[in-house]
């Protein structure tokens, strides 16, 4: 879907394939890995990529991509209303859950400790300091 976008808007199939590479996060080294070129060719592909689309940078191309970037949601998101009431709440406290090594933290978030402030060189009987 984004590849055609770029496409219509003329890069050719190339630059397309990179920009699209880009936008889902990868570097320049990724992307040539992946295209099995150089990283100067990639660069080289920016270059014209920049120019076609009329943007300064890797930022305002992806920024330019998003709204053409198909996201796809997972299977349990798209039929919620499938579960079991149990399930559900089941879900919702896995949602909240972090795995942490063999073990998982809960899913109640705690506040950090307030530190106590330490009023160093202020005399506090008169406000002068030292």
């Amino acid at each position: 879907m984004l590849r055609d976008v770029l496409i219509q808007n003329g890069l050719s199939n190339r630059e397309a394939e990179v920009a699209e590479l880009v936008t889902k996060g990868l570097s320049n080294k990724e992307v040539a890995n992946q295209l099995f070129v150089t990283e100067k060719t990639v660069k080289f592909h920016l270059t014209n990529i920049y120019k076609k689309m009329n943007v300064k940078s890797r930022a305002q191309l992806i920024v330019w991509c998003l709204p053409h970037i198909g996201f796809i949601e997972k299977e349990e998101q798209r039929q919620p209303e499938q579960q079991m009431p149990q399930e559900q709440g089941l879900a919702h406290s896995q949602a909240n859950t972090i795995p942490a090594g063999n073990t998982t933290v809960g899913g109640e978030i705690a506040q950090a400790p307030v530190m106590p402030t330490l009023n160093r060189g202020i005399d506090n009987d008169n406000g002068s300091s030292f």
